[in-house]
C-alpha cells in the first residue's frame, strides 16, 4: 500500500532560508506537532544523503522513536528521508521547495508504505487511527509554524 498526501503552503522565504531550516532536523521539534525532538546519529551532522537521525515522536501519551536515513538533500529544492522502525521501511518523507514571487512554495509530502499486517500495530504504537488525516492536519500545522518562523 503506498499512498500518497501533499500539501502545500507559500513562505514568504527564498527557496535557501527554506532549505536551511527544513533541513537542520534538530529543528524539527519547532514546526511538528508529532516529532518533537530529532537528532543526528554519530557520525551524521548535516543533511547530505545517507546520514541518519532519529526522530522523537509523540502522541498524547504515546511516544515511538524512528530512524530516518536522508535520500535527497539539494539546497534550495529539495529534501526526502525514509523512516523505519525494527529495521522495517515504513514511510517515506520530504519537501519540495520552488521560488515564486515574494518567496518559496513548499509542499511537505509522505509515502505511506504500511502494509496492512502493520496497520494494528502502528496504531497502537502511536494512538492514531487514522493515519492519514493525521498526517494531514500535523502537515498542515508543520508549514504554517515553518512559515511563522521563517517570516517573522
Amino acid at each position: 500500500m503506498t499512498d500518497r498526501i501533499e500539501i502545500s503552503r507559500a513562505i514568504a522565504a527564498d527557496p535557501e532560508a527554506v532549505y536551511a531550516a527544513i533541513s537542520d532536523v534538530t529543528r524539527m521539534g519547532e514546526w511538528s506537532e508529532e516529532c518533537h525532538r530529532c537528532e543526528w546519529h554519530d557520525g551524521s551532522d548535516g543533511p547530505v544523503v545517507g546520514a541518519t537521525f532519529d526522530g522523537h515522536n509523540r502522541n498524547g501519551d504515546k511516544e515511538w522513536v524512528t530512524e530516518a536515513t536522508v535520500i535527497e538533500a539539494e539546497p534550495g529544492r529539495s529534501f526526502a528521508f525514509e523512516c523505519r522502525m525494527f529495521d522495517f521501511h515504513y514511510a517515506t518523507w520530504g519537501y519540495r521547495i520552488e521560488p515564486v514571487d515574494g518567496g518559496s512554495r513548499v509542499t511537505e509530502w509522505t509515502d505511506d508504505l504500511r502494509p496492512e499486517s502493520a496497520l494494528e500495530f502502528s496504531a497502537k504504537t502511536s494512538g492514531i487511527d487514522d493515519r492519514a488525516g493525521r498526517n494531514r492536519q500535523t502537515m498542515s500545522t508543520t508549514l504554517e509554524r515553518l512559515a511563522a518562523a521563517l517570516e517573522a
